[in-house]
């Protein structure tokens, strides 16, 4: 997968796993990673799927509707991926946090439905909850932060919601943290996952 890997002056840190939303980059989070830990390693890749010229990480059927295949697929490499990107750079496989906006949350949430122990913690910006009927692995010990936002037409807050119940009938700890827009990214969600990040990692 076409990535980016920065080093960390504190390799004791989590290492920053950057998903980005449709359309973006593996550029485009590089900015929040500096906001949450500028002292932490960062790995920030770039989504395999191609939606009209757009980078996705999975793709989708119609709007808000997933191609359950091929998110199934897609989590499985990226979670192989994590498992290669580690031995190449040497950072602890068991030691990051993923930071995901729109379509990159709803990866990084996939990881945690799909796998135990993919990640040590998620900050999820505007996610949708990636599949329903499915029991989801044991996720003691995993920290979630969930920004949404209340009047967002693409993630509705009972979407934040049901995600929220389902992780945490899974043993996660999540946070939620609402914001009053729709679902642009915002400095004050970015502000309140750093709060947060300081307090967990």
């Amino acid at each position: 997968m076409k990535h980016i890997y920065k080093k960390g002056i504190n390799t004791s840190k989590p290492t920053l796993l950057l998903l980005h939303g449709t359309g973006g980059n593996e550029n485009d989070l590089l900015p929040l990673a500096n906001m949450i830990d500028e002292e932490a390693s960062v790995l920030s890749v770039r989504g395999n799927i191609l939606e009209n010229g757009m980078p996705r990480f999975f793709r989708r059927l119609a709007e808000g509707i997933f191609d359950e295949e091929d998110l199934i697929f897609r989590t499985q490499e990226l979670h192989d991926f994590l498992d290669e990107a580690s031995e190449k750079y040497g950072f602890s496989r068991d030691n990051i946090v993923a930071i995901g906006y729109s379509n990159g949350a709803n990866i990084a949430a996939s990881l945690l439905f799909h796998y135990k122990n993919a990640l040590k913690g998620t900050i999820l910006h505007h996610p949708m909850v990636p599949r329903r009927g499915i029991e989801l692995p044991e996720l003691s010990g995993t920290e979630v932060f969930l920004a949404a936002g209340k009047n967002d037409p693409i993630c509705p807050a009972q979407e934040s919601e049901e995600l929220k119940s389902l992780l945490s009938s899974a043993n996660a700890n999540v946070e939620t943290h609402w914001e009053n827009s729709g679902h642009q990214l915002t400095l004050s969600e970015v502000e309140a996952a750093r709060d947060w990040y300081t307090g967990k990692f």
